[in-house]
């Protein structure tokens, strides 16, 4: 009876549709284009090695009736067609744009996809080696990547042409605003922040001429390329005052403002090898990547807006006039353990709650956080039988859902492996997850497990997406 219901439930979908179409309007939701699946709420899921022939898989399924075959049956299952990307490990989502930007850490690939018409349409930009961080901007003009393994910032300035390959070694995470008009870099078991820039044509000669003399580039810059006529300078951030580096404590991230003013800046310290966890505020407007945009200048040292958040920082998540830090407090037994901070951004000065305990995460490393319905956030991350709460017995796992609206931890659910990506199903009263490598459906009102019996997929789920989301904040890393 429930299978004939879901049948029913489709055909009037598909009627629908077709009503749509005749009428000359082939949309399903904000103008967007009814895809060829006619699925309206699809969920993207990277597969690892999926087949023997085979390295990587972007399959799809249909995330109303959590089924990864057509209502008929007579289409076993979806995926996007064209991906030949080998070990898919990160998924940008641009719902809003109608693509996704699918990284392979196999071999290097960044493949742009077109949700629309459920296929590939080609790589994003060539990059150096592998990467452990990259970003595309949403108007596919500008492509960020840490090139960790050649010790490069590659820039790719995708509208004007060229591709810039940066010196910074030990560059292993980056970060770039929606409109790729601000990008940062940062450096392993370092305290200092980078920041791209691209030059006029007589800033261009005049470097040239500077480095043919001193064989080297005038402060801020430590390096641009080409060095006989450069074309893009990578800055260090520095105190305008005394002309030395800004220092944070060993930062990792920025997280920018929902107005774009500012962008948060996290400092993981302990995570990653330094002192003290933190926040701090910075204006964006001398960052911009253009030379002759900017507007004012970086803040002095002294002056430097930062909130200390002992639980750590090493992610977070802006809504509305909250910032939602995730991180890793070191404990005096040498465990560390998860704590998500709340800051209050309204308040002048901007203040920290008190740490909230929620799942453990190995310290430094890929965190997970998405909004989802019924109040909730949800919080993942990997290696969580690493922390304090497996050592001493507690109840531990990979993934939290913490209410929003209460300010407290609801679950924690029970170990399924490491916590890799997260989606939520807006509207429809659930998330995704890639945990130990299989999807997981769960229910935000309660935190319930819905069957994931007809979503689950052959080789390593590795990440997922709502490709059918309201904007393109309904995504977890980028």
């Amino acid at each position: 009876m429930k299978k004939r219901s879901l049948v029913f439930c489709a055909l009037a979908a598909l009627v629908t549709a077709g009503v749509l179409a005749g009428c000359g309007n082939n949309y399903y939701f904000a103008g967007r284009v009814l895809p060829p699946s006619g699925i309206a709420n699809r969920v993207l899921i990277a597969v690892q090695n999926p087949s023997v022939a085979s390295k990587g898989l972007l399959q799809f399924v249909d995330a109303y009736y959590d089924i990864r075959q057509s209502y008929n049956d007579k289409i076993p299952s979806f995926s996007i067609s064209g991906y030949s990307g080998a070990l898919p490990t990160t998924i940008q989502n641009m719902p809003e744009e109608q693509i996704g930007a699918i990284y392979g850490s196999g071999d290097g690939s960044f493949t742009l996809v077109n949700y629309a018409k459920e296929s590939t349409i080609g790589s994003a930009a060539s990059l150096n080696g592998l990467s452990s961080s990259v970003f595309v901007s949403r108007n596919e003009a500008w492509v960020i990547a840490a090139s960790e393994q050649a010790n490069v910032l590659t820039v790719v300035n995708k509208a004007g042409g060229g591709t810039y390959s940066l010196s910074l070694p030990g560059v292993y995470h980056v970060s770039m605003n929606p409109g790729g008009t601000v990008m940062m870099a940062f450096v392993q078991n370092s305290n200092y922040a980078y920041f791209p820039r691209k030059l006029t044509a007589a800033d261009s000669t005049s470097l040239a001429a500077y480095y043919l003399t001193h064989q080297t580039w005038p402060a801020p810059y430590v390096d641009c390329e080409p060095k006989n006529l450069p074309g893009m300078c990578l800055a260090q951030m520095q105190d305008p005052s005394s002309g030395l580096p800004l220092s944070f404590d060993r930062p990792v991230k920025a997280v920018f403002s929902a107005d774009g003013s500012s962008a948060y800046i996290l400092s993981c310290g302990p995570e990653c090898g330094g002192n003290a966890s933190a926040v701090t505020i910075l204006p964006v407007g001398p960052l911009n990547v253009t030379d002759g945009e900017q507007s004012g200048s970086l803040p002095t040292q002294s002056a430097l807006n930062t909130i200390p958040v002992p639980g750590g920082a090493s992610n977070a998540l802006e809504n509305a006039s909250t910032l939602y830090v995730l991180g890793e407090q070191l404990l005096p037994d040498g465990l560390f353990t998860g704590n998500l901070t709340l800051l209050n951004l309204a308040s002048s000065p901007v203040t920290a709650g008190s740490p909230i305990s929620v799942s453990d995460s190995a310290p430094g490393q890929r965190t997970r956080m998405v909004l989802a319905d019924s109040n909730t956030l949800w919080l993942g991350g990997i290696r969580c039988t690493e922390g304090e709460r497996f050592a001493t017995g507690q109840p531990y796992g990979c993934l939290t859902m913490f209410n929003t609206s209460t300010n407290t931890v609801t679950l924690i659910e029970p170990y399924q492996g490491d916590l890799t990506g997260i989606a939520a199903v807006i509207s429809l009263n659930k998330v995704y997850v890639a945990e130990g490598g299989q999807v997981y459906i769960f229910a935000t009102p309660d935190g319930s497990s819905i069957n994931n019996f007809y979503v689950t997929v052959t080789g390593t789920a590795y990440d997922v997406a709502y490709m059918d989301a309201d904007s393109d904040g309904d995504n977890t890393v980028y």
